[in-house]
């Protein structure tokens, strides 16, 4: 987990003065790293035990299409405003720097009961947050959260009954 470190860069004020912003993106650009890292995830019980994936807009999508092939279970987005087609169930949410939505497709969400969440990061769970209350709000089960990176001081972890999983904590 030395090297997951090693790959995530932080930029200073971004998206706005005061942030953080912890860039997972290079965990790409080492393919033995990456496979090494969708594996580990892949074997977790959250991913077992649930029927489907639901990976967050954007780079949860990177993350959850990789443990989808790899466990072989179907993946649904959680997308933001204006990016999918058809009847969608909606659900806002706000973060540290500004305001939001995610959508999910109502026909994708009916066909399964039980849902892994996957993102990159794990800050203050907003986005996490938004997509718990539209899976809950929909009568669907959580088996947990699996992130990438977790920025433990932010306590995001502890908004949520459900099972998380961190390859690294920042």
């Amino acid at each position: 987990m030395k090297k997951l470190l090693e790959l995530i860069n932080t930029y200073k004020d971004f998206p706005k003065k005061g942030i953080d912003f912890k860039d997972v993106l290079g965990i790409m650009q080492e393919p033995k790293i990456f496979k090494e890292l969708i594996l580990m995830m892949t074997s977790s019980e959250i991913i077992n035990n649930a029927d489907a994936i639901i990976s967050i807009d954007a780079r949860g999508f990177i993350f959850g299409s990789a443990i989808s092939l790899e466990a072989s279970k179907p993946m649904i987005v959680a997308r933001k405003p204006g990016k999918l087609p058809g009847e969608l169930f909606k659900e806002d949410y706000c973060l540290e720097y500004g305001e939001n939505s995610l959508s999910v497709q109502k026909k994708a969400l009916h066909k399964y009961k039980s849902f892994a969440i996957v993102d990159d990061l794990l800050a203050t769970g907003g986005t996490v947050n938004c997509v718990s209350k539209l899976l809950e709000r929909n009568h669907k089960e959580i088996t947990g959260l699996l992130v990438v990176a977790e920025l433990g001081k932010l306590k995001g972890r502890l908004r949520f009954d459900f099972p998380i999983e961190s390859s690294i904590i920042l």
